[in-house]
């Protein structure tokens, strides 16, 4: 029993030794000078007449439990409604209201299992998207 325990004893003097001590050292802290690319400019928030593409990638993420199916009888979809609704709430947040973005949903009725109606999710996503444009642009 005694040779077993040198033998465990060896085993693990030779795996600390080879274990590299770098592994256990941090790199050093690295803080570029320019946060952002000088030959690449911040881009603006598209507006609300700028083609659906490019207000998708800005608006899409506030707008992501609508549906992209067209509804007969609307004009759009009811996302590129709402991405419309969050272009005009962030492009002039002082003048317009959420309820005034939102109006196209106003006339919509709630559907069954869904948390809201259309109108009242609208009104949500375009209260975030006003408080985000304003701590931007503070």
């Amino acid at each position: 029993m005694h040779v077993m325990k040198r033998i465990g004893a060896l085993i693990g003097v030779v795996a600390l030794l080879l274990t590299p001590t770098a592994a256990f050292a941090t790199g050093p802290e690295y803080a570029p000078e320019h946060p952002t690319h000088p030959t690449h400019p911040a881009h603006p928030t598209p507006g609300p007449k700028a083609p659906l593409p490019q207000k998708a990638k800005a608006y899409g993420v506030y707008c992501r439990e609508y549906s992209k199916k067209h509804v007969a009888g609307q004009k759009g979809t009811p996302f590129s409604q709402c991405v419309t609704a969050m272009a005009k709430m962030a492009t002039a947040p002082a003048t317009t209201t959420p309820k005034e973005a939102c109006k196209v949903f106003l006339k919509q009725k709630h559907v069954k299992g869904e948390k809201g109606t259309p109108f009242s999710r609208c009104v949500v996503a375009a209260a975030q998207v006003k408080k985000d444009t304003e701590e931007a642009s503070a």
